[in-house]
Parts: C-alpha cells; sequence; structure tokens
C-alpha cells in the first residue's frame, strides 16, 4: 500500500525527517555537553569543589541512561515521535530555570531532570529512521544524524565558553533556551508521524532478558567494556582541559579554552573515514589503530606546548570517533542474538564511561593533576585493549578445544 511505502532519499519527507532530527540532535547534544567548560566558573562561583562541580555532567549522563532504558522501552509499545518531542521540549526548561538557582544542588537536580529528557531523542530516533527510510536510503540519514551529535557537542562547548566569557553563564543557557524553542518549532511541524510503526507486545521482562542475554557471553562483555573505557578516556581530558588550560603556565580564558573543542569537527570526518579504511583493511585491523591513535593524541597533551596540545586534541578526537564508531559496528556483528539489546547495552556501557571519565577521575587531577588525568587516558584504552585481545583468543581456543 502506498500508505505503508517507505521514504527515498528524493522523496520531501526523506528530508524533512533527516533535517528535523538532526536539528533536534544537534540541539540535544549541545545541551549535554554545554557545562564541560563551564565547570571552573562553577567552583569559584558556588564555591563547590572540582569533583561536585563534575556531577552537573555525570547526574545528566545518569538521567540520559535510565531514560534510555525506560523510554526505549515506551517508544517500542507507545510510538517514536511522541518521545521525539518531549525530548526537545524536556531539554529546553531546565535552561530557564538553572539560572534563577541560588543553590547548586538545585542545578544538580535540573541536570538529572534534563539528562532523563535527553534520552527520549537516541532511544526513538534511529528506529524511527529504519521503519520509515528504504533500507538504500537509510544509511544516509543515519549517518547525517550521528555526524550532527558531535557538531552539536562542539557547538555546544564552544558557544557556551565564548557567551559566558563575554558575558555570563546565565546568558548562555537563555540562548541555549531561545534555540531550542527554535528546535521545537521545526520538530512539532516538520516531523512526519510514523507510517511503519508497529507496537510491541513483549513485556519489560523480555525486554531485560536481551540485555542479560549478552551479559552472559564473556567476548561480548569485553567489547562493550571497550566502549567505556573509550568514553572514559575521552571524556577525562575533556573534563579537565578547561582546569589545566585555565591556570599556570596558560592561564587561557574560558573563550580561549572554548575554541580547543573545535577539535571536535575531526570527529565528524572521522566515523565516514573509519567505515571506509575498514572496509578496505578489515574493521578489528583498523579499529585498534584507532586506539592507539586516541592513546597518542592523548600523551601528547602532557606538553607544555600549546600547538602541541592542539594538535594531540585533534588526533585524540580523530582517534575516539573512529575506534568508537567501529566498536558499535562489532557490537551488531558480535551479537547472534537480540541485536537491539545488543546496542542498547554499548550505548549504556558508552554513556557509563562519560559519566566516569566526569566525576570518577576526579581523584586522580586532586592528587596527580594534568599528568594523572594524561597517563590514564593515554595507557588505559591500550591496556584494555590489549587484555581483550588475549582473552579472547583464549576463549576462542577454548570454544574450538571444547568442539
Amino acid at each position: 500500500m502506498q500508505h505503508d511505502r517507505k521514504y527515498k532519499i528524493h522523496d520531501y519527507h526523506f528530508w524533512k525527517i533527516t533535517l528535523s532530527l538532526a536539528f533536534a540532535s544537534c540541539f540535544i547534544f549541545a545541551a549535554l555537553y554545554v557545562v564541560q567548560p563551564l565547570l571552573p566558573v562553577f567552583v569559584d562561583e558556588f564555591g563547590v569543589s572540582v569533583n561536585i562541580s563534575s556531577y552537573t555532567l555525570s547526574l545528566s549522563i545518569f538521567g540520559l541512561i535510565i531514560g534510555l532504558i525506560t523510554i526505549g522501552f515506551l517508544s517500542d509499545r507507545i510510538g517514536r515521535t511522541v518521545f521525539i518531542k518531549l525530548s526537545v521540549i524536556g531539554a529546553v526548561f531546565p535552561f530557564l530555570l538553572m539560572p534563577l538557582a541560588d543553590s547548586f544542588s538545585i542545578i544538580l537536580v535540573l541536570r538529572f531532570i534534563q539528562g532523563f529528557a535527553f534520552a527520549g531523542l537516541p532511544a526513538a530516533s534511529i528506529a524511527y529512521l529504519s521503519e520509515e527510510m528504504e533500507r538504500r536510503s537509510v544509511g544516509v540519514a543515519t549517518a547525517l544524524y550521528i555526524s550532527s551529535n558531535a557538531i552539536g557537542g562542539m557547538v555546544g562547548r564552544v558557544l557556551t565558553g565564548y557567551i559566558t566569557d563575554l558575558y555570563s553563564w546565565q546568558s548562555a543557557f537563555y540562548l541555549f533556551a531561545s534555540i531550542g524553542g527554535i528546535i521545537v518549532i521545526i520538530v512539532f511541524f516538520f516531523l512526519p508521524k510514523s507510517r511503519n510503526f508497529k507496537p510491541s507486545n513483549d513485556t519489560f521482562k523480555k525486554d531485560m532478558e536481551g540485555f542479560f542475554f549478552h551479559l552472559k557471553n564473556p567476548r561480548m562483555i569485553l567489547i562493550i567494556g571497550i566502549g567505556i573505557v573509550l568514553q572514559l578516556s575521552f571524556t577525562g581530558i575533556w573534563t579537565y582541559l578547561p582546569f589545566h588550560l585555565g591556570d599556570e603556565p596558560f592561564s587561557l580564558s574560558l573563550e580561549s579554552i572554548s575554541y580547543t573543542y573545535f577539535a571536535y569537527s575531526l570527529g565528524v570526518v572521522g566515523s565516514p573515514i573509519a567505515g571506509w579504511l575498514s572496509g578496505q583493511f578489515g574493521l578489528d585491523r583498523v579499529r585498534t589503530i584507532g586506539i592507539v591513535v586516541l592513546a597518542l593524541g592523548a600523551l601528547l597533551t602532557i606538553s607544555q606546548s600549546l600547538v602541541i596540545i592542539t594538535i594531540g586534541l585533534c588526533i585524540l578526537c580523530f582517534g575516539f570517533f573512529t575506534a568508537h564508531s567501529l566498536t558499535a559496528t562489532v557490537v551488531g556483528e558480535k551479537a547472534t542474538h537480540h541485536k537491539g539489546s545488543a546496542t542498547s547495552l554499548y550505548l549504556v556501557a558508552y554513556y557509563i564511561g562519560v559519566t566516569l571519565g566526569s566525576s570518577a577521575v576526579s581523584p586522580l587531577w586532586q592528587y596527580y593533576g594534568w599528568n594523572g588525568i594524561v597517563l590514564t587516558s593515554g595507557l588505559l584504552p591500550v591496556l584494555y585493549l590489549s587484555v581483550v585481545t588475549i582473552v579472547s583468543k583464549r576463549v576462542k581456543s577454548q570454544v574450538e578445544h571444547g568442539k
């Protein structure tokens, strides 16, 4: 039936969906990471510790993780577009309330609520695209959506640092509320209703069984663990970079520090390049190279030269997005059953890494400073990859001997 026909790349509605989700994705991920350059500002203005300041990111990620599980379950039964729209609305209102807060605890509560709201977009968007778009066209829409994640994260950090240095962090939040209001209008008026959504009749218990199925597979656990380690290392560098560059001998302004986030532009091109290279040289080999490149970039930031630090950050971003995109692909390939659950589990692990990289490594900063952050971020992925390689070979050998 015509009603059930999936959209192709030349269809008008294809671009309405793609651009609506791209704009929404940019805003959501900008809003998620908007606080990262502000951590030193919160320390000074509210008199909190570096660790407590970092909770503005880690608590929103914690809310996001809870939201991914619960909203993912609900979107399979109620529909996709309603949660995408609610996600954008829910992301806007905390920006209007946080500047009015006279207590840092209130800001933390609002960031947790905002994080839960963020989850509606990633929990429903990929499924929405796969249901509404023709198979040969969905790859283009998905690539643009994922690229928008990186662009949004970059823009959020850069714009916040610039506006805060020029005016205040409150002004930056009001600006994002205004931008979010425009995105809400775009999404509500341009995002088409689902035409091919079929509600699931499975119970929540059935969905959880898919998660636990993969937790019984040691090789899958090790691969998913790479997502945690990659994001821990990556987030650790970017979370404590403003403190490092704001101190002696650099003493950079927040505006100047925010420009370093333009290194994220390497991430936008890193994923598609990684996909092409994996087709030429093999997925595992390119992923390994990506992890080594990430480690090299992290270790370069230990330098006292701003030029070398900037180069290191660019290399770090390219390596991270290469390794991350290919690890997500490996998870999909290795999962013989419950592929959707495997992807969701990797996404949850990925954001657990953000939480650990923003708050759990705080003692390293407190006792060992920037060198402690850099050495951990540079060496941990390589060490973990070595463990994964060794254990995977042993498991494979045991399986072959068992046969």
